[in-house]
């Protein structure tokens, strides 16, 4: 009988199949970061000894879930297994380190309480009852406590977290402002990068499209970070230089496997989705946190058209929801993101291997960032397939990412107006963002090919914001050198950097409430983008072409005019103040009558 029962405990202990060291039940936590708030704050636990290829998989069958509480907040963020806890440079594949990154958006004391629980797939079962205590730090309490924010400026932590608020504009819950974004939405597979761990980079697979970033690697500057003796030095830099032409955001895919490039992915391997290179992550998360400092917002695009239907067939099953889970854990914590489910998604016209992914699909993946990230970020989708389906009560999207189709960008203004109108009708307050201006094939062309980039500065940028989009980032194309699958060097673009500049400036630099505008084009006969606060404050803009007298109708009072130059990014010297009494007459602008130009009214 006693043989019986050692064999039967012996299959028990395999069926949990945990490790073969006794675990023990408590476990050291260490605390990394400065305890401060929208800082990253690490708690860091010794947990059992593992490694991404282990029989019993640390990602899918330990569930490590850290509540933080403060006052009436609490937030449940999920953690991760880490490995050594350093292996952005040892590249470690095991060790027993398991991490929970936070960002506290109160000061004083919070309590955190830990649960880590094992069970087959307990990491993607909504159902945590289903899974027994993994002991180790499982139950563990402690207290940080948390000081005012040292930053300014730029600095996402003098700022806070950027939060949707339930309208067309993103704001930031610190300091109260809202937030306009430009900047780059190419090339797609920017973390295909030599300077990070795995071996994609000579397999033979796309091999021609890894990066070095080599043309920005001056642009690395002393202090900033780097891995592994100065690894990470173009990446940064690059970074660094599109902040210093003041955008502020950059878009890249986590994953292309089955796609145009196929060297970015969270995985081991191309083949295998249930486990994560816990390195090769870490290096990411380098890059993601000096965004931080500088401002910028990351836009994760989750998926491209080629394999929106690799894991799971589509559906919302254990490869998707680990992704997703291991996205949110690792990344979740940055002040000022978007979770894209998918560039070019759905059913359209192009052609490709994988599963298209359904309408039900669709939603159930938004559900499960609403589900599970704690901090609500932004999540949207991108067309491909028109967003129709989205606009039902059952739709968990709160913004929309669109994509254009024509090379000179005439349909971006309509179409943000389009499903402005259509959300609205449908009670959807979406925030719009058009992250693909243009056509396939040429989109923004390298300044050397077209320097003023006219249409662009028009018809996308301009059309985009009068329209009341929240922001714009700028597609490569094609058909020229620096494509959106080549380039390296950022300053090809560099005269349309310096123009949406110019636009951002415009309306965060002159007291105007965009964020309680509308588009208003009917305001004025000519063919002009107007957004208006009505008898408060108008935005005129005057496309290329003759111009003739303005006029407004219903309005009274005593306003100033001044004309803004978006091609140089000056006001003309002087203002105008002029009366209305049901109408007001604006003149045409002073200089260059037949080029763009922009009226700033406002009411005195």
């Amino acid at each position: 009988m006693k043989i019986l029962q050692l064999l039967l405990f012996t299959m028990f202990s395999g069926l949990l199949g945990a490790q073969t060291d006794v675990m023990p039940v408590t476990s050291a936590v260490t605390i990394d970061g400065e305890l401060k708030k929208w800082h990253k704050v690490t708690l860091t636990f010794e947990g059992p000894t593992s490694s991404e290829n282990n029989t019993y998989n640390p990602f899918l069958h330990y569930r490590l879930d850290v509540t933080f509480s403060s006052g009436n907040k609490k937030y449940c963020v999920p953690g991760y297994f880490a490995a050594d806890g350093n292996a952005k440079e040892t590249s470690a594949t095991e060790g027993n380190k398991w991490r929970v990154h936070f960002t506290p958006d109160e000061v004083g004391v919070w309590d955190y309480n830990v649960s880590f629980i094992k069970g087959s797939n307990i990491a993607t079962n909504s159902n945590t009852s289903s899974g027994v205590s993994a002991e180790y730090m499982d139950g563990k309490k402690g207290q940080l406590n948390i000081a005012p924010s040292d930053k300014s400026g730029n600095d996402l932590r003098a700022k806070g977290r950027l939060q949707y608020v339930g309208g067309p504009y993103l704001r930031f819950a610190e300091t109260g402002e809202y937030f306009l974004k430009a900047g780059a939405d190419a090339p797609e597979n920017l973390l295909a990068y030599a300077d990070f761990d795995g071996g994609y980079k000579t397999d033979g697979i796309k091999d021609e499209l890894i990066k070095k970033w080599e043309p920005h690697v001056n642009d690395w500057k002393a202090g900033d970070p780097t891995w592994q003796n100065g690894k990470g030095k173009g990446l940064i830099g690059a970074i660094n230089y599109l902040a210093s032409k003041g955008m502020n955001a950059f878009s890249f895919l986590p994953m292309n496997i089955a796609g145009d490039d196929r060297n970015v992915f969270p995985y081991i391997s191309y083949e295998n989705y249930e486990r994560i290179d816990v390195s090769k992550l870490d290096q990411w998360e380098v890059i993601f946190e000096h965004a931080d400092k500088l401002g910028m917002f990351l836009h994760f695009k989750t998926s491209e058209v080629e394999n929106q239907g690799l894991l799971d067939g589509g559906d919302l099953g254990i490869q998707r929801k680990l992704y997703y889970r291991e996205l949110i854990a690792r990344f979740g914590h940055h002040l000022a993101l978007n979770w894209n489910i998918g560039e070019e998604n759905g059913r359209w016209e192009k052609n490709h291997k994988t599963p298209w992914q359904t309408t039900s699909q669709r939603l159930a993946c938004a559900q499960y960032f609403y589900n599970n990230d704690p901090y609500h970020h932004l999540v949207v989708i991108h067309n491909g397939q028109q967003f129709y389906d989205l606009l039902g009560p059952e739709s968990k999207y709160t913004g929309l990412s669109i994509q254009t189709t024509l090379e000179d960008f005439g349909n971006v203004h309509s179409t943000v107006l389009k499903w402005k109108r259509l959300a609205k009708e449908s009670d959807k307050k979406w925030a719009l963002a058009v992250d693909e201006p243009g056509d396939h094939r040429y989109a923004l062309t390298p300044d050397k090919v077209n320097p003023t980039h006219d249409n662009a500065r028009q018809n996308a940028l301009w059309g985009a914001f009068m329209a009341g989009a929240w922001g714009i980032e700028w597609y490569f194309g094609y058909e020229h050198e620096h494509s959106d699958l080549t380039c390296e060097d950022w300053r090809t673009r560099n005269n349309m950097w310096e123009q949406s500049k110019y636009l951002l400036d415009f309306f965060t630099k002159n007291e105007i409430p965009y964020w309680e505008m509308e588009p208003s084009d009917e305001a004025t006969l000519n063919n002009d983008y107007v957004l208006a606060k009505e008898n408060v404050c108008y935005v005129i803009y005057m496309k290329m072409g003759s111009k003739s007298k303005t006029v407004l109708s219903d309005l009274n009072g005593s306003f100033n005019l001044r004309w803004f130059n978006p091609r140089n990014g000056t006001f003309v010297k002087g203002s105008q103040r002029m009366m209305a009494d049901s109408n007001l007459i604006i003149p045409v602008p002073p200089s260059d009558q037949n080029k763009d130009w922009v009226a700033l009214l406002s009411k005195i």
